[in-house]
């Protein structure tokens, strides 16, 4: 027969202290409560209220409930009655401005969503407004990433910018070599930005307007050959051993030991970890391919020690909110500050860890084919960029230097 033990409410209430809104945590004497919160980085006592508190912001409040999870019940009726009470407050002043503020209100919330989005149109023509429209529509429709449609419609965004009221399915190939010229000469867009532009003026010409081979006539610029981002097996391991906490400590030591890109670490879910057979499904990644990796033993140890901590529910790595996982943002800012701390100079965000994984394997001499399924790359020679940063054979190499060695003279 099992004994369950009843967790201790704790509330939280709305509390205005130090002329700063603030939340009040209440709950019966408890020194196990006590001794958690005194832990918890900004959680204060106050004599005057007798009572813990933090100040009021979403931060905060994620940090508190993920702190006291499993330990106590949150009970935060009153809390989420003022913060609903004050949105709707907001929301009537609003209201009572004049036309002309909601107007302006209205656009900048306009001019807000596109710039999270990637991009802000300028005034259009209603020709190029329609052909945005239809632009954004078959992307969707063709299933694109959501990344692919923020790219491809900034960059069409640029050029209907640019040519304002001149009907963009009015200009021939000629008028577009003229465009791209313009792009590299005078805009100095990078090689990468003028493919991506070039991809989607490509996209609506020839799918939108189905104006087939419509491209064939202009030419791509050459793409500058960048080498991969690497650091030292040592310097993974000083890395790691940077980071205190452990579910982010469990992401980064995952995603070195699968090489996995951010997105694809992130939105794992707990089912996709097979323990029997030590493999990680990885569904959807990029290109909607789904691909099978190896698991480490001492990875698997690891992973089960982090869900007997955390308990996720679905996503194995879960977010602030209910029902989402942790975003690849806070994941490449939890890089950056584990390599200040490491004393890591080199640059590199979360795919460096990726390049590191396969770089790491052809130095042990895993064969670059199987590296590549790892990976999941379509092509071969993606996965041959890292025999250029791998120093397998390099190390064997002894510079020319070495044979004068004896006959320099000695300073």
């Amino acid at each position: 027969m099992f004994y369950i033990q009843t967790m201790k409410p704790v509330v939280l209430k709305p509390l205005y202290h130090k002329e700063a809104e603030c939340i009040g945590i209440y709950f019966e004497k408890d020194a196990l409560l006590q001794s958690i919160l005194q832990k918890q980085a900004g959680v204060r006592w106050s004599r005057t209220h007798q009572c813990w508190y933090v100040p009021l912001s979403k931060t905060n409040y994620e940090n508190l409930a993920k702190t006291l999870k499993g330990k106590a019940e949150l009970k935060v009726d009153e809390l989420r009655k003022y913060l609903v009470e004050k949105n709707e407050m907001k929301a009537s002043v609003i209201q009572k401005t004049n036309v002309n503020r909601l107007v302006t209100v209205s656009k900048n919330k306009q001019d807000t969503r596109q710039k999270k989005e990637g991009y802000v149109t300028q005034r259009l023509s209603k020709e190029n407004t329609e052909a945005l429209q239809k632009f954004k529509q078959m992307l969707v429709i063709k299933s694109y990433s959501p990344s692919t449609i923020r790219t491809y419609t900034n960059e069409f965004v640029q050029f209907l910018n640019t040519i304002k009221e001149k009907p963009a399915k009015d200009f021939s190939a000629t008028r577009i070599k003229d465009y791209m010229q313009y792009c590299f000469e005078k805009l100095h867009l990078s090689e990468n930005t003028l493919h991506s532009r070039i991809n989607a003026l490509k996209f609506f010409y020839e799918q939108v307007l189905k104006q087939e081979k419509f491209f064939w006539e202009i030419p791509r610029p050459k793409k500058p050959e960048i080498l991969p981002k690497v650091i030292s097996k040592e310097r993974i391991a000083d890395l790691i051993n940077s980071i205190e906490n452990v579910k982010h400590r469990t992401i980064i030591m995952l995603t070195y030991a699968c090489g996995l890109r951010v997105s694809e670490v992130v939105s794992l879910k707990v089912k996709d970890i097979d323990g029997q057979r030590k493999t990680i499904f990885i569904r959807k990644a990029k290109g909607k391919k789904d691909r099978v990796v190896s698991l480490n033993p001492n990875m698997l140890i690891m992973l089960r020690e982090y869900y007997k901590k955390y308990q996720p529910k679905d996503y194995l790595f879960e977010g602030q909110f209910e029902n989402e996982h942790i975003s690849e943002r806070s994941m490449q800012q939890v890089i950056q500050r584990a390599k200040r701390k490491a004393g890591i100079k080199q640059d590199g965000s979360m795919h460096m860890l990726r390049h590191s994984f396969a770089t790491h394997l052809l130095d042990k001499g895993i064969d670059v084919v199987f590296i590549q399924k790892l990976l999941g790359h379509n092509n071969i020679k993606t996965t041959l960029r890292y025999l250029h940063v791998t120093n397998k054979d390099l190390v064997h190499i002894l510079s020319p230097l070495e044979d004068i060695d004896a006959l320099l003279k000695k300073k």
